[in-house]
């Protein structure tokens, strides 16, 4: 015991146990945000789960780790905790997935309301809790070892507060700046894990006992690293163009001779797609390109897209009206350098690396500044969704106030809205009716095969015939037959008064009742084989089911 217990003497050895362990639950938190996204989304119910989960986890922790330490004065038992919490750690990303796909095949033939909830908060629970449980021993007993006596004990409990509080720090920061963007989530995990495991091994090596335990330990780290770098979050595509991480997103990128992909989440679909061969894409890009004909400056308009993503929209509207211009802004840097790298964006379609609201609130100070209408556009595309959600911020009447402020008086706002749902009370009709809030005129259309839905907003109440006269001058045969059916097929749109704004917008839960609606149709249609097997290979096939088409 006096051999055990020499490492500890000043227990400085305790409050570096209690900085590294606050240190790697916050990345455990942020890894585990970045482990759920690519399969549920990185939306605020999903953060939510994390949150509560590991609170759960914690609480639970907290407790029985000082029944622990009261019952048993000696720290072994703590740091071996601590070697089983870097185990588990450092087995996640290879198992973590596994059991993600395990639970979501389960549930999507079995739930059919709050499969995201649900999906999330069960892999969460299996997942997380455990490893962070024993983690939360740590700061109850570290408590029993450091204290003394009654004179000194408020000094020795926030010190080691202290402690953990500065490694929390270190542990929200590091992940998100450094260690994912720079080696990825898998990484991140074994380095984490790994910082615990030394922490247990020094413990047990400088006590000069544990040596089965401490080889044991250090040989399964090794075969965990090994397993989690070899799994990539779509292990069951094979020859994956691309497949990495950026500050914001997951990315994947498929490519075949006809077509390049990208994919922000794995399990729903597609987000942008180009067409090697040219010419219309049968997607909602050739929809979209009615906004310039609707405008006032024609196939000669000024356009502006928030959310850039891969470009497809600009180089479409270059190659059919080359006297357009186009300026992209996307938040995300790297989907720009795929854009270039895959997807053959032109060089001199400049995009900027920025936040679209943040962009129009920039616009509208240069407007107060020189008092021009010299930046103001014929169209601005709205195409901000962030994996399968949309950003509040960009979803509410402050918002497409600010799009009609940077619109010429006769310019067009064309908004793609993903998951069309012809349900009341829905995401596209609370966006449709926030919209009309702000814009006279309104339009919507759906684009056939598929779950989407362009919106046309203007304050131009001759959209329609300006659309019908730039339509009938069109010299390319095929745009102008699709430009007249979307003539036809456009629809106007009144408010029924639901209004999304920058204090209350819901958009991940309604957008999580579509979802749930999309399910429940197809599993009344495929009774539950073709949902599993067209939900884990969604997006790339023109012919795949609405539930993994384009959301």
């Amino acid at each position: 015991m006096e051999q055990k217990s020499r490492i500890l003497d000043k227990k400085i050895y305790l409050y570096l146990t209690e900085f590294f362990s606050g240190m790697s639950v916050m990345a455990v938190e942020l890894g585990a945000s970045r482990l759920l996204a690519p399969y549920f989304s990185s939306s605020q119910i999903v953060w939510t789960i994390i949150i509560g989960t590991i609170m759960i986890a914690m609480a639970l922790g907290n407790y029985f780790g000082g029944k622990w330490a009261d019952k048993d004065t000696s720290p072994d038992r703590l740091y071996r905790r601590i070697l089983i919490s870097s185990l588990w750690i450092a087995g996640i990303p290879f198992f973590g997935k596994l059991v993600i796909l395990g639970v979501s095949a389960l549930l999507i033939v079995t739930v059919n309301t709050g499969f995201l909830i649900w999906a999330a908060f069960l892999a969460c629970m299996i997942v997380f809790v455990y490893p962070l449980f024993l983690l939360g021993t740590v700061t109850p007993s570290l408590v029993k070892y450091t204290t003394d006596s009654l004179d000194d004990n408020g000094k020795t409990v926030g010190t080691l507060g202290a402690f953990n509080t500065i490694g929390s720090i270190i542990g929200t920061f590091a992940p998100t700046f450094i260690t994912i963007p720079a080696v990825g989530t898998a990484v991140t995990f074994l380095i984490f894990s790994g910082i615990l495991m030394i922490l247990g091994l020094i413990y047990f090596i400088y006590a000069k006992t544990k040596k089965l335990l401490c080889a044991i330990c250090g040989v399964l780290f090794i075969v965990f690293c090994v397993l989690s770098t070899s799994l990539g979050f779509a292990f069951w595509e094979k020859g994956l163009a691309y497949e990495g991480e950026s500050v914001y997103n997951y990315l994947q990128v498929k490519e075949d001779e006809s077509k390049a992909v990208l994919s922000t989440n794995v399990l729903f679909g597609i987000q942008s797609v180009y067409m090697k061969q040219g010419g219309l894409t049968g997607l909602y890009y050739d929809t979209a390109m009615a906004a310039p004909l609707m405008s006032g400056g024609g196939e000669q308009s000024d356009i502006l897209i928030l959310g850039m993503g891969t470009g497809t929209f600009a180089k479409q509207c270059r190659a059919y009206f080359p006297d357009t211009t186009a300026l992209g802004v996307e938040i995300d840097d790297r989907i720009t350098e795929l854009s270039r790298d895959y997807f053959d964006l032109d060089s001199d379609i400049e995009v900027i690396t920025y936040d679209g609201r943040a962009y129009l609130n920039a616009l509208k100070s240069e407007y107060k500044n020189d008092n021009t209408q010299a930046h103001k556009y014929d169209v601005i595309m709205v195409y901000a969704y962030q994996d399968i959600t949309i950003p509040f911020q960009m979803s509410s009447v402050e918002f497409f106030t600010l799009v009609k402020d940077c619109l010429k008086p006769d310019g067009i706002m064309v908004v793609n809205m993903n998951m069309h749902s012809d349900k009341k009370g829905s995401i596209n009709y609370a966006l449709s009716d926030t919209i009309s809030e702000v814009f006279g005129n309104v339009y919507t259309v759906n684009v056939s095969g598929s779950t989407n839905r362009e919106l046309f907003a203007s304050q131009n109440a001759d959209m329609l015939k300006v659309f019908q006269a730039n339509t009938e001058v069109l010299t390319d045969s095929d745009l102008k037959e699709h430009m007249m059916n979307v003539y036809h097929d456009l629809e106007g749109y009144k408010s029924e008064g639901s209004i999304l704004t920058d204090d209350k917008a819901p958009v991940e839960l309604l957008g999580m009742q579509v979802i749930d609606d999309l399910i429940s149709k197809e599993q009344t249609l495929s009774n539950g084989y073709t949902l599993t097997h067209t939900y884990f290979n969604s997006g790339f096939s023109p012919s795949a089911s609405p539930l993994s088409r384009n959301l």
